[in-house]
């Protein structure tokens, strides 16, 4: 039986480091690949068969992944903040990076991150997409607003409404200079066609959202719409894959850092691992439940203690408490139970 053969690639756009160690650890080629990622395929379904290759996620790594499955007997994806971790090192150039990452393979100890398909990688990005322009229709309100400011002008109640604008659009020469009028304008109408722009991927949204059943039981639970619950299960994709429940506070990033030593245990921020759009999203859906259901608020205030400054910390933990309860709630097909 033929000896599989270890791959690491240290991927960059036009030239990729190689290095391929044989059954017994033993390096068997090292070269430098350039050229495209076509290239790089090419040159691996070259080596001889069976074959491993791992390399770090990046940009289009999902695409690589699909394109090397096809050419390989096994395709790893390292996670790129686990490997600085556990590479320390201070000599690091794209040779050294692919010798550790074969070295890693040989070993079976890649810290991997998970590859959904095609259709939940583009659905995840169309979330991003839309998250995108969300900040950008934030920065031009940011700029109006601060237009109006500058010149001691306040704005209406309710600025962003159909009055709201009719008002700023109103505003003449008396009220603003003629240069800043014209960014009023260009602002307005950038508004505009960010809302139309929303709206349609929004709508296509929600044609994915009809076809996936969590994220209508995801929705049962008070605070979560469908912008909170689409998001979470694009980015679970798949909850067997966890074995714990409790494994979704972390996997968003919404588990404290720990550092114990000594036996003593000190607790710092979150370590905002993860997507940070689900983590948002989960921290305004909580923000919301504590409002709308009485067992969340009783999460909420038990947390806090009716202390003001504690408040923060307080929602954060209901964001992961919410977490963990919907990646069980996607394991079971359950919808919300106010009276447990």
């Amino acid at each position: 039986m033929a000896m599989m053969h270890y791959v690491g690639l240290d991927v960059h756009r036009n030239r990729t480091s190689m290095e391929v160690l044989d059954g017994n650890g033993k390096s068997l080629l090292r070269k430098e690949v350039v050229g495209d990622w076509a290239k790089v395929i090419t040159e691996v379904e070259a080596l001889p068969r069976p074959l491993a290759v791992c390399y770090e996620a990046s940009c289009g790594y999902g695409y690589l992944h699909g394109r090397l499955s096809k050419v390989s007997d096994r395709v790893e994806v390292a996670h790129p903040g686990h490997l600085r971790l556990i590479f320390r090192s201070k000599k690091k150039n794209d040779r050294v990076d692919a010798a550790k990452l074969a070295k890693l393979l040989y070993l079976d100890e890649v810290p991997q991150v998970y590859v959904p398909g095609l259709d939940v990688r583009q659905w995840r990005g169309l979330i991003e997409f839309r998250r995108r322009m969300l900040d950008k229709r934030t920065a031009a309100k940011n700029q109006l607003r601060a237009i109006l400011r500058s010149n001691n002008v306040r704005p209406s109640k309710g600025l962003w409404t159909k009055k709201g604008q009719a008002w700023l659009a109103a505003l003449k020469e008396d009220a603003l200079p003629s240069m800043q009028l014209l960014q009023r304008d260009l602002l307005v109408e950038e508004l505009e066609g960010l809302a139309k722009k929303v709206a349609r991927v929004e709508a296509e949204l929600a044609k994915i959202a009809a076809s996936h059943p969590a994220v209508t039981v995801l929705m049962t639970i008070p605070g979560v719409g469908i912008r909170t619950a689409e998001a979470f299960v694009a980015y679970v994709a798949d909850a067997a894959r966890f074995r714990r429940s409790l494994r979704a506070g972390t996997y968003f990033g919404l588990v404290p850092c720990q550092d114990a030593s000594g036996g003593k245990e000190r607790l710092g921020h979150i370590t905002r691992e993860g997507p940070p759009t689900v983590r948002k999203l989960l921290c305004e859906a909580a923000r919301q439940a504590v409002r709308r259901s009485p067992k969340v608020k009783k999460w909420f205030e038990r947390i806090s203690g009716g202390e003001a400054g504690q408040r923060k910390i307080a929602l954060v933990a209901v964001a992961r408490k919410l977490a963990v309860v919907m990646l069980a709630m996607m394991k079971s097909g359950e919808v919300w139970r106010e009276a447990d």
